[in-house]
């Protein structure tokens, strides 16, 4: 209840018409609706490059795309409509706050990757929804929250990558930091 009285009223979700509808699924384009609000509303520079995607949602979709936070399923795929599991829900809000920056961190299953770097910073408390579970709008709410409460993070890419005649060869680890910032999207988390 906490996390949806502060994402309504942050203006972050809206109702559906039905009140809340809390345990509705979450789709890919209300999802990125949710995201580009977290980041302050910033003005949309990329363009949305998929012909699927509902024309009130295109400018969300191309400022995740734009900024690497969400993508297709193909050049021209992104599954507007379908529902998002968890685990892709958190990898979207973990690209948001800056991690995810480089393919080593994927390791060999991003959702595992995934699934470990969320439970270091608690993303997952009081969430209901398995992580390949369709998620609800509830518990998108604290995950959102949870997001918030968490804090940025910048790449230090302290790697090393060899390219010899077209192999590439990456060593080392990506370390994240956590960074304060007089961003939109900064004030809108402080907020």
């Amino acid at each position: 209840k906490d996390a949806i009285n502060y994402v309504t009223d942050k203006g972050l979700m809206n109702g559906t018409g039905d009140g809340f509808s809390p345990n509705n699924n979450i789709n890919r384009a209300q999802l990125v609706t949710v995201l580009y609000r977290m980041a302050g509303q910033p003005e949309v520079t990329g363009e949305n490059p998929f012909t699927d995607v509902p024309e009130w949602a295109e400018p969300y979709v191309a400022a995740c795309y734009t900024n690497g936070i969400t993508s297709g399923y193909d050049a021209k795929t992104y599954g507007g409509s379908d529902t998002v599991t968890t685990g892709q829900a958190a990898l979207m809000l973990l690209k948001a706050l800056g991690y995810f920056q480089y393919q080593s961190d994927f390791e060999d299953d991003w959702q595992f990757a995934t699934i470990k770097q969320a439970g270091k910073i608690e993303l997952f408390e009081d969430v209901d929804s398995g992580v390949t579970e369709a998620m609800t709008r509830n518990d998108l709410a604290q995950l959102v929250l949870n997001a918030l409460e968490s804090g940025m993070v910048e790449a230090d890419d302290d790697t090393i990558k060899v390219n010899a005649d077209g192999v590439i060869v990456e060593a080392g680890k990506v370390t994240y930091n956590y960074v304060t910032s007089d961003k939109a999207y900064a004030r809108a988390i402080s907020d």
